[in-house]
């Protein structure tokens, strides 16, 4: 099974796909969820990275689950290796930015971290890919000064910018379309992340979990493709109403087909 594996760059001249558990939860779980999403993507014809956290160190809530730690590293590994796929995961602190690149392909900046100097630069110093995620504070546009960080320290490595919506009161997010093609200006793919995208941060248990609203992740993806999106980033589990972390805002796996074909079809329309 082919998916044009390179742990260089990410391939833009097709439609890619982010994608896993929002968090490690064991081996056996994180490699049956990627080889199940890795066979919807080759059947569908899109590029497929694979994602998961090793360390949610960003949770509203001192009892929410974190993950495994830095032995999720190795499972992260092992599914890269298995199914020989890239893979994915965000870093809280340049020390983990330099110990994660031993381990994935692609480093993820959390949108809460995007503007932090010693970590984009930690990163970029990698020479890995780049998915940074424009904060829920931050304007499109602010995005350059992002790029101008990583670009200091490294030349050449790509950057990949998500869209996950803008704070607009309490505990709800919207998402302007107008951003995709203003960030792609900036000379960088884009992505539009759906899942975080319906997030309602610190919106369930009495503010301790954020919720979410899971039936408008397709309408979001699809949105964001047709406003030019070159690729999608949503979070899946097999049953996500007693997943862990972020179930209110994973797609189901089970529904993970319908919903790729339907937005590939839409970026097929566009680059025709």
């Amino acid at each position: 099974m082919s998916n044009r594996y390179s742990r260089d760059v990410i391939p833009t001249d097709q439609l890619f796909f982010i994608g896993g558990p929002d968090v490690i939860e064991d081996e056996k779980h994180a490699l049956r969820h990627a080889a199940s999403i890795l066979d919807v993507c080759y059947a569908l014809g899109i590029f497929y990275i694979y994602k998961s956290s090793y360390d949610k160190a960003n949770r509203t809530s001192i009892k929410s689950y974190r993950g495994p730690g830095i032995k999720g590293l190795e499972i992260l590994k092992k599914v890269r290796d298995k199914l020989n796929i890239p893979v994915l995961t965000d870093v809280h602190s340049p020390e983990e930015a330099t110990i994660a690149a031993k381990y994935v392909d692609v480093i993820q900046i959390p949108a809460f971290l995007c503007r932090q100097t010693d970590l984009l630069l930690a990163a970029a110093k990698t020479q890995k890919p780049l998915h940074i995620k424009k904060a829920q504070f931050c304007s499109p546009i602010d995005m350059k000064n992002v790029i101008t960080k990583v670009r200091s320290v490294s030349k050449h490595s790509q950057i990949i910018l998500a869209e996950r919506g803008v704070t607009f009161g309490y505990n709800n997010l919207v998402v302007d379309m107008r951003s995709i093609p203003i960030m792609k200006e900036l000379g960088c793919p884009v992505v539009i992340d759906a899942g975080h995208s319906v997030q309602q941060p610190s919106a369930a248990k009495g503010g301790t979990v954020s919720g979410g609203d899971r039936k408008m992740i397709p309408i979001i993806a699809k949105a964001g493709i047709a406003a030019g999106a070159d690729g999608i980033f949503m979070e899946v589990h097999e049953d996500p109403d007693n997943a862990p972390c972020d179930g209110t805002n994973s797609v189901k796996l089970n529904d993970l087909y319908d919903i790729l074909d339907v937005v590939h079809k839409i970026w097929m329309v566009l680059h025709e």
